[in-house]
């Protein structure tokens, strides 16, 4: 293993992060909702495959937020005029974000609302 390549490769990652969060609202607001409930999992006494559910949760959807940006970025180069076609996969990408969010929220929700309950 060469010690500067994994170095470069590192480099390229947050150049990549770098880029998502000066060019992309939806994926500030997404590290916001994640940084907010990694702080509510370390207060409250959550169990482990809780911490578990909510961390791989909130990585889901930021994955596929790099994802989404990734493609429509990629079909913007390939056509960049509006193909009904790429509009169409656009659109599908943004609600694999969507969906992921929705059921982040839910499920989050499930496993928050009875410590937020306890704790009002």
């Amino acid at each position: 293993m060469n010690l500067k390549m994994l170095i470069k490769s590192f480099r390229y990652a947050l150049r990549g992060f770098a880029s998502m969060w000066r060019g992309e609202q939806n994926f500030r607001l997404q590290i916001f909702g994640g940084i907010v409930v990694f702080m509510l999992a370390w207060i409250f006494p959550l169990e482990t495959w809780q911490r578990i559910t909510l961390f791989l949760l909130v990585a889901m959807v930021l994955i596929l937020e790099i994802i989404n940006s990734v493609v429509e970025r990629l079909a913007d180069v390939i056509k960049s005029r509006i193909h009904p076609s790429i509009r169409e996969m656009k659109d599908m990408m943004a609600s694999a974000v969507l969906i992921a969010s929705f059921v982040a929220l839910v499920v989050g929700g499930i496993i928050l609302y009875p410590y937020l309950v306890q704790a009002w």
